[in-house]
């Protein structure tokens, strides 16, 4: 009798075992996740009568992104009074949501008077060691889940009078395609040079402790 209760014990120990690893593993496999591609650079590009600050992203997967989101916010370093201190400041979008995300988007922060980016140059956002952390947040269908993906741009990772070509192209049937390899591409409008810029997917960590 009691190498049978062992025998029994055994056995339900190895089926509860196998179960308990077979849902930690789909769990961890089966975990939903954004893939939004990020032009490797943001640009400080004209709009309207003035300049703005703007990112391009694409949607690197066949799952249908809905009512995404994306939150902008400027991290600066203050180095006043002899000590340094991180400012934060949400910047505003032109439009912060769209319905779907079949394409691509590009995200624009207009540099207008109450703008915190209005009247820096370079120069000045290099002493502020001004980093831009976005946020982007959608409902995926497939999964059923809200689905989270963030980047940053640091101010050297910005470009100066640039303007983002077009990443669409028709294929021989009349269907428009999206180049992802050109989702990063922009032209410096004071020399007409195309730059070719790829696109990124790697989240950043936060930006380490600001140098005295």
């Amino acid at each position: 009798p009691a190498a049978n209760t062992i025998a029994a014990f055994e056995a339900l120990a190895g089926l509860l075992g196998f179960a308990v690893a077979t849902g930690l593993l789909f769990g961890r496999v089966s975990r939903p996740s954004a893939r939004i591609g990020f032009s490797q650079k943001a640009l400080i590009a004209p709009y309207q009568d003035g300049s703005s600050f703007q990112f391009r992203m694409v949607n690197r997967r066949a799952n249908t992104l809905i009512e995404p989101s994306a939150t902008l916010m400027l991290m600066t370093v203050d180095r006043t009074d002899g000590t340094s201190r991180r400012d934060f400041t949400l910047l505003k979008l032109e439009r912060p949501s769209i319905m779907l995300f079949p394409l691509t988007w590009t995200i624009v922060h207009p540099i207008d008077a109450d703008s915190p980016l209005f009247g820096k140059t370079q120069a000045d956002l290099e002493a502020l060691q001004a980093e831009f952390m976005i946020l982007v947040k959608a409902w995926d269908e497939t999964f059923a889940q809200t689905v989270h993906q963030r980047f940053s741009y640091r101010y050297s990772e910005l470009v100066w009078g640039g303007k983002f070509t077009p990443a669409f192209g028709v294929d021989g049937k009349g269907d428009l395609q999206v180049h992802v390899d050109k989702v990063g591409s922009y032209i410096i409008q004071s020399s007409g040079i195309i730059q070719s810029s790829g696109v990124t997917e790697n989240s950043r960590s936060l930006p380490s402790a600001p140098q005295s």
